[in-house]
C-alpha cells in the first residue's frame, strides 16, 4: 500500500504526524537557543553527549558509534580538546590507544546548559499556558512518550 493510500485512510493521523514533527523540530531549535550550545557542530555535540552517556572512548570507537571515519572524528574532536572540553589519556588496557573523556569544565557546561533549557521551558509553560492547558499538556506528554517508546 502506498503512502497516499495510507494518508487517505486516516487523514487525522497523517496530519498529526506532520504537525508533531514540525512542532518538535521548532521546540528543539528553541531549546538549543536557550542552552548556549555555542559554535559547536551537531557532530561535536553528539560526541560530547556520547562521552557523557557512555564514558571514555577511543577515537575509533566514537567514529564507529557515530558512523564516521576515524580521520573525520579526529577533526571533530580537535576543537573540543583545544577548548578544554575533552582530554585524552592512555588506555590502561592498551597503551597505544588514547581514551577521550569529558573534562570537569565540560560536565559543568553541560549541566548548566541543561539547567538553562529546563528553566526556559518551565517559565514558558507557566507564562503561556493556563493551569488547565498545563493539565492537557501533561496528558499530551504521556501520549508522546507512548509514541517514542521502543
Amino acid at each position: 500500500m502506498d503512502k497516499r493510500r495510507k494518508d487517505e485512510e486516516n487523514p487525522l493521523a497523517a496530519a498529526l504526524a506532520g504537525d508533531i514533527r514540525a512542532v518538535v523540530a521548532r521546540l528543539k531549535r528553541r531549546l538549543r537557543e536557550q542552552g548556549a550550545v555555542g559554535d559547536f557542530t551537531p557532530s561535536q555535540i553528539a560526541v560530547l553527549l556520547r562521552l557523557e552517556r557512555d564514558g571514555p572512548a577511543t577515537v575509533s570507537s566514537l567514529a564507529r558509534a557515530e558512523g564516521m571515519r576515524p580521520q573525520s572524528m579526529g577533526t571533530t574532536i580537535a576543537p573540543l580538546e583545544a577548548a578544554g572540553l575533552v582530554v585524552g589519556s592512555p588506555d590502561p588496557n592498551d597503551g597505544r590507544q588514547t581514551l577521550l573523556a569529558l573534562t570537569e569544565s565540560c560536565r559543568t557546561y553541560l549541566r548548566e546548559s541543561r539547567a538553562a533549557r529546563q528553566d526556559w521551558l518551565h517559565r514558558t509553560i507557566q507564562i503561556r499556558l493556563t493551569p488547565g492547558e498545563q493539565v492537557e499538556l501533561a496528558a499530551a506528554v504521556k501520549l508522546l512518550e507512548r509514541l517514542a517508546a521502543d
